[in-house]
C-alpha cells in the first residue's frame, strides 16, 4: 500500500485560503448608528463632510450601514471608529476619568480592553471615538478630529 503526502500538504493550504476568503473583514464591520435629534444629526452630517481621508496612517473606509453619523479608519488593533450623536455617557462626570484637550475640544478617556474610547465633553452633539489597542497610550489619534469637531459641534 502506498501513501501520498500530497493531500496533507494541499489541505492546510486550501484551509488557509478558504479561511482568508470566507472570513468577515473588519472593513465591512457593522457599527451601531446613533439616533440623535434632527438638530444634532445635521451637526453630525456637517462633521462628516470635514472628516479626513486618513487618520494615523489609516485610510477611511466607512462601516455598514452607511451613515453620516459613523466613520471608520483602519482595521484590527489600528481601527478608529467615529460615532456622532451618541447619548451622554452616565460616567462622564466621574472625577476619576482622565481627559485630554485637542484644538479646544475636551475628550474624556475611557479605557477598554479593545482600546481606548474617547468621548467629547462639554459639546453637543457628543462624538465618540472607539480606537484599537494600538492607541492605548496614544491620544495623538485625536489630532485630526479637533478642528472639525470644534467647528461643527456646540460648546456647552
Amino acid at each position: 500500500m502506498t501513501f501520498s503526502r500530497r493531500p496533507f500538504l494541499i489541505l492546510p493550504v486550501v484551509a488557509l485560503l478558504a479561511a482568508a476568503g470566507c472570513s468577515s473583514s473588519d472593513a465591512t464591520a457593522k457599527v451601531a448608528v446613533p439616533s440623535p435629534s434632527a438638530k444634532d444629526a445635521a451637526a453630525c452630517a456637517a462633521l462628516d463632510k470635514l472628516l479626513p481621508d486618513t487618520v494615523a496612517g489609516q485610510k477611511r473606509h466607512d462601516p455598514t450601514p452607511d451613515s453620516p453619523l459613523t466613520a471608520r479608519w483602519g482595521d484590527g488593533d489600528a481601527a478608529i471608529v467615529l460615532r456622532c450623536g451618541v447619548a451622554r455617557a452616565d460616567d462622564m462626570s466621574d472625577p476619576t476619568n482622565n481627559g485630554v484637550q485637542v484644538d479646544g475640544v475636551w475628550w474624556v478617556v475611557f479605557p477598554r480592553p479593545e482600546g481606548p474610547r474617547f468621548v467629547t465633553a462639554l459639546r453637543e452633539p457628543y462624538v465618540e471615538l472607539l480606537t484599537g489597542t494600538r492607541y492605548e497610550h496614544d491620544a495623538s489619534v485625536l489630532q485630526p478630529f479637533g478642528a472639525p469637531v470644534a467647528k461643527t459641534t456646540k460648546s456647552l
